[in-house]
């Protein structure tokens, strides 16, 4: 998701988001589905959300 993205779904959806955290992983949307350097990317970044 990018910066963009969350923009809008709080645009659409704020009152449901009102106290919820929307995290930007800012990872390019530059990869095929299940590729394995997207795979260690996300697994990498997501690892400090968990």
């Amino acid at each position: 998701m990018e910066h963009k993205h969350k923009q809008r779904l709080k645009a659409q959806f704020s009152r449901l988001l009102q106290h919820k955290p929307i995290q930007v992983l800012d990872i390019p949307d530059e990869y095929q589905y299940m590729d394995e350097a997207l795979i260690e990317t996300l697994v990498d970044v997501v690892n400090q959300y968990l």
